[in-house]
């Protein structure tokens, strides 16, 4: 839900919205996917992304119709040219090449081209499979290790990379930054801004101007 949403936002903002990495759930749905999202002041937006996203609704996968929360993980971070100061240290770094994967098999192809790089000093853990080509792929990795490192710098205060101690974002109750009630009530609240939206389907088709101005307006008043 979270996937879609995002890209009818970028769509609706005339932003390019591609596809990096892209897992199906076990079940159902997406375990995680990707996304590079091109356009004027994109990161500055969606900045305000960055976070636990938490969805209470009725499950369509449980026969019972009872309600479920559930939590999702959003990073957001910029793109960063191959010449910036993040230095990826070849023994840092261990390369793993698989085959890839996706839904309807029309996403990406079925050579072993997929690259997925783990961080070792801090265990960030990045994967590419969408191009056709094993190089193009390890390019797009590196890209996102870097601004991964990059991003983590920025947002911990910290004075170089090798500072990073394996930052990760807790995905449990009390961390959310945002709520998709669908049950039993509909609403959209952003928990740091007490923005809110009752047009939760309006939200979910991308409507998130709202939170991201009310964000950014708290950031500006700081």
């Amino acid at each position: 839900m979270l996937y879609r949403m995002y890209n009818m936002w970028a769509e609706r903002h005339g932003y390019s919205c591609r596809v990096l990495d892209y897992l199906d759930g076990e079940e159902a749905g997406i375990k995680s996917a990707t996304l590079q999202i091109d356009g004027e002041n994109a990161y500055g937006f969606l900045k305000s992304e960055n976070g636990i996203h938490r969805l209470v609704r009725i499950s369509p996968f449980d026969a019972s119709g009872r309600r479920h929360t559930s939590f999702a993980a959003v990073e957001v971070m910029p793109e960063i040219a191959d010449d910036s100061e993040i230095e990826l240290r070849d023994e840092d770094i261990k390369m793993d090449v698989y085959r890839s994967s996706g839904a309807g098999g029309q996403k990406v192809n079925k050579t072993s081209s997929a690259v997925r790089l783990t961080h070792l000093p801090t265990g960030i853990v990045v994967s590419s499979q969408v191009e056709r080509s094993h190089f193009q792929n390890l390019e797009n990795c590196k890209n996102m290790l870097r601004a991964r490192l990059a991003e983590i710098k920025e947002r911990e205060h910290l004075e170089k990379i090798s500072d990073i101690k394996g930052v990760q974002m807790k995905i449990e109750w009390g961390s959310q930054i945002r709520s998709y009630v669908f049950m039993p009530y509909t609403l959209a609240k952003d928990h740091r801004t007490g923005f809110e939206n009752g047009n939760i389907q309006a939200v979910m088709d991308g409507d998130l101007d709202g939170f991201i101005n009310a964000y950014l307006s708290m950031n500006a008043g700081e």
